[in-house]
């Protein structure tokens, strides 16, 4: 019987990479895969899962393996490769995966582009049947900021500078008024928390009204109850994530429209969720309301921390609020936009929330 030329064989030799160092071993079959999916490269790791696949049950194995990668691309990569396989032992490794779609536009505000999306996230009980959906973002390299020629930039969006965010776990939505209730009543840490205060009513709508150290507040809380270590993101987790690998002024593209937004239109909150996510399967990161960093605020990037990591010791007690809400036209719901900020205590707005951030390990 003739072999199958499309079967691997076990002496095959598989290219562990694009470009591969020189004098590195050029490792075939099974054992090479596995050699390689052990290498220190994420690059490495994801040609191997492409071979691997290839292997039956125990490349299938290799790949379900991979899982629980440390790297959050090399995760979407085995995902993307059983995603539409229904064997039992694999649907039910998929559970912490969720598919979405994801559109750009073009300058005239028109649909040019649909495509498949899929994201890592873990759900935080919050109790009562409230839960909590916190979304994998992948570390990476961005310019924060924007380019002197983005229309209707400001000066303290400058300089762009290059900064380098590890991975970090982002909350799905905005925090929503049923979360802030179940989290303001578990036992106070600093503060008193008003489990009703926002203007516009309704369980899934953002909460509102609250003030930058509310929300420390509510992190506070939920890392007691939870044992991670919750957080307002810092300014540039927020821009990294809400960019979502795009380099325009929206992660849509040029422009944004009122059919993708919630902006000055509606004269309101809508409920989150009610619109199409970015890349990393992060939701209205424009508009609807703005939200708390961790960050004081800065009137430019001059000094800037180029770690991704929180910028203290800013001017007086103003603290940094992201991506317009509601009430404002586009360009203060661009990527790069940074309001001049509002004092820690100031809880009076009803267009200012916040979405939580939180650094836990990626196996979870």
């Amino acid at each position: 019987m003739s072999e199958n030329p499309n079967q691997p064989r076990e002496y095959d030799a598989v290219l562990g990479g694009q470009n591969p160092p020189i004098n590195a071993a050029v490792l075939g079959g099974i054992e090479g895969i596995k050699k390689r999916l052990a290498s220190s490269i994420v690059e490495v790791r994801i040609n191997a899962l492409y071979d691997a696949i290839k292997y039956g049950e125990e490349g299938l194995d290799l790949v379900l393996q991979a899982l629980q990668d440390e790297s959050i691309e090399v995760q979407l990569t085995a995902y993307s490769l059983v995603k539409d396989r229904q064997e039992p032992r694999v649907k039910q490794q998929l559970d912490n995966f969720f598919e979405f779609e994801v559109v750009t536009v073009d300058a005239f505000g028109q649909i040019n582009s649909r495509r498949r999306h899929y994201a890592r996230y873990f759900t935080e009980d919050l109790g009562n049947g409230v839960q909590l959906e916190m979304v994998a973002i992948p570390g990476g390299t961005f310019l924060m900021g924007s380019p002197e020629t983005e229309k209707c930039r400001k000066k303290n969006e400058s300089p762009q500078h290059q900064v380098t965010v590890k991975p970090f776990f982002m909350g799905k939505y905005a925090v929503t008024q049923v979360q802030w209730q179940a989290v303001a009543a578990l036992p106070q840490i600093k503060r008193s928390l008003n489990p009703d205060s926002s203007y516009f009513k309704g369980e899934n709508r953002p909460v509102e009204q609250i003030s930058w150290y509310e929300a420390e507040e509510f992190c506070a809380r939920l890392s007691k109850k939870t044992g991670k270590t919750y957080r307002l993101p810092s300014e540039a987790e927020w821009e990294y994530g809400c960019r979502a690998g795009t380099t325009t002024p929206f992660h849509l593209g040029e422009t944004i429209t009122k059919d993708l937004v919630n902006y000055y239109s509606r004269n309101q909150t809508t409920p989150v969720g009610s619109f199409l996510p970015n890349a990393f399967g992060l939701y209205d990161m424009h508009g609807n309301i703005w939200e708390w960093c961790a960050d004081s605020w800065h009137n430019n990037y001059n000094g800037a921390p180029n770690d991704g990591s929180i910028w203290g010791s800013g001017e007086n007690n103003r603290k940094q609020l992201r991506g317009g809400s509601w009430l404002n036209y586009p360009r203060r719901c661009r990527s790069a936009y940074r309001d001049k900020g509002s004092d820690a205590d100031f809880k009076h707005g009803f267009d200012i929330g916040f979405r939580v951030a939180c650094s836990v390990a990626w196996t979870l």
